[in-house]
C-alpha cells in the first residue's frame, strides 16, 4: 500500500517531545518506536490522525482544499551539517509558503522521512523546529512514512481557501502592478559565502544566514491578499524564473525595474552586479510575488502596515509577451543569469 499520504508508518513521528528525553545510547529505535516517541500528537482539526492507514480531513462547505508537496534532499537543498532544528523549520516553511502563495489557511500536513540512522537526540531537534512552526500556524501533523535511506524530507500540506478566492498563476492582467514582499537575495548571498564564491564579514553573514536556513512563510499576507491580488506565487527558485511561470500561465509579459527590487542593508552594501544577481536569480527567499490592479495600491499599503511587512511595487504586467528588465534610469538591462533548476543547476 502506498504511504505517501497515509498515516501508515510515519506519523506518531512528530509528537511532542517525550519526557524524559530518550537516551541516545539506548537500544536502537524501531520504526514504530520512532513514530510513537517523536511524532504522535493529538489532532483537533482532522477527523483522524496518526495511527491508521489514512488520515481523514472533513471538507469545509464553500471552501477548496489547497494541497502541495515539497521535498528536501541532503546535499541538494540543504547542507548535510545543517542544525536539525533549522532543517525541521525549513522543511515545513517551504510548504507553508506554497499555501501562502495560494492565499490558503494551513490546516494539516504529512511527513515522509528517510533517515540514514534513527538518532533520538537529532530527531528531537528536528521535530522541535518543525512543530514550533506548525503550532504557530495551526497546522497539524496527521500522517506520513519513514524509512532508512539518504536523508530526505518530503512534506505534503493541506490548506483551506474560500471558493473562487485562490490566488492563481493564471490570473495576471495587463496593467497590473507587480509587488514583492519583504526583501530578496539574502539567502543567495549567504549561500555564496558558504560555497566560497565570496566572503562576507562575520556580522553580515550572521544577520542573513537565517534567511537561508529558516525562511518565513508569508501565510498571513497570502490570506490578506484574497480578493485584492490577481495572481501570486512564492519565490523559491529566483524571481526571473518564478515570475516567468505567472507570465506563461497568464499569457502576458512584464517589465521589472531591477533596481527597485527590495534588498536588505547587507545585500545593498555589496557590489551592484552581485546585488542584481541575488535579487533576480537567487532562490530560497520564499517571499511572495503578486500582481494587483493599480486601484488596489491603497489596500495593499494598508496590508503592509497591518502586517508590519514591506511590500514593494517593482514593475507592471504588459500585454506583450516576455520579461523586460530595466535599470533605475529606464535603460534596458541584459541579465545573463538564470533561475535555479533542479536538473540543470
Amino acid at each position: 500500500m502506498p504511504k505517501g499520504l497515509t498515516t501508515g508508518n510515519l506519523l506518531g513521528f512528530f509528537a511532542k517531545r517525550p519526557s524524559p528525553m530518550p537516551d541516545p545510547a539506548s537500544a536502537p529505535l524501531s520504526e514504530f518506536d520512532l513514530i510513537r516517541q517523536f511524532f504522535t500528537r493529538p489532532v483537533h482539526k482532522a477527523a483522524l490522525g496518526v495511527g491508521d492507514d489514512c488520515a481523514l480531513i472533513d471538507g469545509r462547505p464553500g471552501h477548496q482544499l489547497a494541497i502541495s508537496t515539497d521535498m528536501l534532499v541532503s546535499g541538494r537543498h540543504f547542507f548535510p551539517d545543517v542544525p536539525p532544528r533549522a532543517l525541521g523549520h525549513k522543511a515545513l516553511a517551504v510548504n507553508l509558503s506554497d499555501l501562502a502563495a495560494m492565499g490558503a489557511e494551513p490546516r494539516a500536513f504529512t511527513l515522509a522521512l528517510a533517515l540514514p540512522e534513527a538518532d533520538p537526540a537529532w530527531l528531537a531537534e528536528l521535530a522541535a523546529g518543525m512543530l514550533v512552526l506548525a503550532d504557530a500556524h495551526g497546522c497539524e501533523l496527521i500522517g506520513g512514512d519513514t524509512t532508512k535511506g539518504p536523508l530526505t524530507l518530503s512534506i505534503t500540506v493541506f490548506g483551506d481557501v474560500p471558493g473562487r478566492q485562490a490566488l492563481r498563476r493564471d490570473a495576471a492582467r495587463p496593467g497590473d502592478d507587480i509587488w514583492i514582499s519583504g526583501t530578496l537575495g539574502d539567502a543567495r548571498l549567504a549561500l555564496g559565502d558558504c560555497r566560497g564564491e565570496w566572503l562576507l564579514p562575520e556580522p553580515d553573514f550572521t544577520i542573513i544566514r537565517p534567511r537561508m536556513d529558516t525562511p518565513t512563510p508569508r501565510v498571513a499576507l497570502g490570506m490578506a491578499l484574497r480578493g485584492i491580488a490577481h495572481a501570486a506565487l512564492d519565490i523559491s527558485d529566483g524571481l526571473i524564473g518564478d515570475l516567468g511561470h505567472i507570465l506563461t500561465r497568464s499569457a502576458v509579459g512584464a517589465i521589472i525595474d531591477v533596481d527597485a527590487l527590495p534588498r536588505s542593508e547587507v545585500l545593498g552594501a555589496q557590489p551592484l552586479a552581485r546585488q542584481r544577481e541575488c535579487v533576480l536569480a537567487g532562490g530560497d527567499d520564499y517571499e511572495l510575488c503578486f500582481t494587483a490592479p493599480a486601484g488596489a495600491r491603497e489596500a495593499i499599503a494598508g496590508i503592509s502596515r497591518q502586517l508590519g511587512l514591506p511590500l514593494t511595487r517593482a514593475g507592471n504586467i504588459t500585454p506583450e509577451p516576455g520579461l523586460r528588465l530595466v535599470d533605475r534610469d529606464g535603460n534596458p538591462y541584459a541579465f545573463g543569469g538564470a533561475a535555479f533548476d533542479h536538473f540543470a543547476s
